[in-house]
């Protein structure tokens, strides 16, 4: 089997639970706080792994107790983190994440993930022709873009979710294989808005036609749309509890590269990881709802 190589952030994030956002100045009691590993590049190797991927790794943290933990918590996902290096005199990338009843607020510390650049030696190790690299934008983007062009160059499948977007990503589209946008960022991909929602698939098709590229657009609720040569497809969304949709991104991803890495078609890794997203958003944390390849089957 194919390997799943996730070149990405790693973060710590604590999620604090309280009624309102205090005002500047003011000091709140919240109601709780709990302590996920997180990070969209841990994230998507974590769900990779789930699904029974071999899946590497590369990213950076920090010499300091999140680290630590961060790492030790990998390992016990089955994650390969010899491509995982640690820092001194800097810290791990922490999320500062404010559950509120009707959304979520987040400040997002970047640490040790800024410091993620020298990476030719780890790819050259790690990826191989027909592997999969899946990368995002929480770490510098000349790295993604790097890292990208290493992987096309060995023969590699390459993805990347434009996420956060950043306007860089449009000089990295020779050396991407797959992309996967959510509506917002696919429109950042366009440079326009999409006034006409009738036109979404329409403007999907000419794009992946003009740049030669896969493009996978999440959709939230209306599910997900693919193309192919001549036409976009759409699978719609699963109705279930929904009670955090954190990570549901990160899990499509993740699992979208174990199936390519097994050498699945786009349709049938699009059909699995939507079913994978789906299941995700029905327990709290972004890595704690990631499910099983058992639990997806059964679902």
């Amino acid at each position: 089997m194919k390997k799943v190589i996730v070149l990405g952030s790693i973060n710590m994030d604590m999620v604090m639970e309280t009624d309102r956002l205090p005002k500047v100045g003011e000091t709140l009691l919240g109601e709780s706080i709990d302590y996920y590993v997180g990070g969209k590049g841990a994230n998507q190797a974590v769900a990779a792994a789930r699904v029974g991927a071999n899946v590497s790794l590369i990213g950076k943290i920090g010499d300091d107790t999140f680290g630590s933990k961060v790492y030790k918590h990998l390992e016990r996902e089955k994650v390969d983190v010899t491509a995982v290096t640690s820092e001194k005199n800097i810290f791990t990338g922490v999320a500062s994440i404010f559950k509120l009843k009707e959304d979520n607020a987040i400040v997002v510390l970047p640490g040790a993930n800024m410091l993620l650049s020298d990476i030719v030696d780890e790819l050259n190790e790690k990826v191989n022709a027909q592997d999969v690299l899946l990368t995002q934008l929480e770490i510098p983007v000349e790295t993604v873009k790097k890292g990208l062009a290493s992987a096309k160059d060995k023969g590699a499948i390459t993805i990347l979710n434009p996420a956060p977007y950043n306007e860089a990503v449009i000089d990295m589209l020779p050396f991407v294989d797959i992309i996967t946008p959510n509506e917002t960022e696919f429109e950042g991909l366009l440079g326009y808005s999409i006034t006409d929602p009738a036109q979404f698939e329409e403007e999907m098709l000419n794009w992946s036609l003009q740049n030669k590229t896969q493009l996978i657009v999440t959709r939230g609720g209306q599910g997900i749309s693919y193309t192919t040569k001549n036409e976009v497809v759409t699978i719609a969304a699963e109705k279930v509890p929904v009670v955090d949709t954190t990570g549901a991104g990160d899990t499509f991803n993740g699992i979208l590269a174990a199936c390519l890495a097994k050498g699945m078609t786009v349709s049938e890794a699009v059909k699995l990881s939507g079913k994978g997203a789906t299941l995700s958003v029905t327990k709290l944390g972004a890595q704690t709802g990631m499910p099983t390849l058992a639990e997806i089957n059964a679902f």
